[in-house]
């Protein structure tokens, strides 16, 4: 039914399985965050906004319910990985939107192509800031540690 890599289990150290399903669906809701808060097609949650008024009908339930989700969003990327992991993914980022347009595949000039250049890079920041931790510790075999200070 579902292809295999989206199914494939893993047998944690504390024998536990995890499926690879969760990475699929953070990304896609990472990417339906970013793409439902701005595109360049005009279909966005910034448009539906801007054109009607502010308290009439859901649309203060609708501005309430996207400011959760970014600071769900926000508050996964700096618990995860910090301003400095942040700021690092964000030029590991830029670094690779440079490498495209170096090789002709992405136009700086277009404003169309920078939107969507952008608004996926958005949306894949929040998924490596929901996801930073299960990195780190499949890298490190460590979640988290806390900072203790000397006294």
């Amino acid at each position: 039914m579902l292809p295999d890599i989206l199914t494939k289990t893993n047998q944690t150290k504390k024998g536990k399985t995890e499926s690879h399903l969760r990475w699929w669906v953070t990304l896609l809701l990472s990417l339906a965050l970013a793409v439902g808060t701005w595109n360049p097609l005009g279909y966005h949650f910034l448009h539906y906004v801007s054109q009607q008024e502010i308290l009439t009908g859901f649309t203060p339930f609708a501005i309430l319910i996207m400011l959760v989700f970014w600071i769900l969003a926000f508050k996964s990327i700096f618990q995860s990985m910090g301003i400095t992991g942040a700021i690092a993914t964000i030029m590991i980022i830029l670094a690779f939107i440079w490498g495209l347009n170096q090789y002709n595949l992405i136009d700086f000039s277009n404003a169309t192509q920078m939107g969507w250049a952008g608004t996926i890079s958005v949306g894949i920041i929040i998924w490596i800031g929901i996801n930073a931790s299960v990195i780190w510790k499949t890298f490190t075999g460590v979640y988290a540690t806390d900072i203790v200070e000397a006294e």
